[in-house]
């Protein structure tokens, strides 16, 4: 979800809630369904790349990984 406006946000967090109408909950469930759409675009990417294409480089679902 995109919000219509250019405007720059100063608070992210407040910004997704109101986006939501306060609910947190639903703040929360679209976040979720964001990360599990990206870890599967991530695990699709994956399978797909080479190591010789990323020079041994494979990206990880953890955070922390180099």
């Amino acid at each position: 979800m995109r919000p219509t406006s250019k405007n720059s946000v100063a608070d992210p967090v407040a910004h997704l809630v109101a986006w939501h109408d306060g609910d947190h909950r639903a703040a929360i469930q679209t976040l979720m369904e964001d990360v599990r759409h990206l870890r599967e675009q991530l695990a699709l990417a994956t399978a797909a790349m080479s190591a010789g294409y990323t020079r041994g480089w494979m990206p990880s679902e953890e955070r922390d990984a180099r």
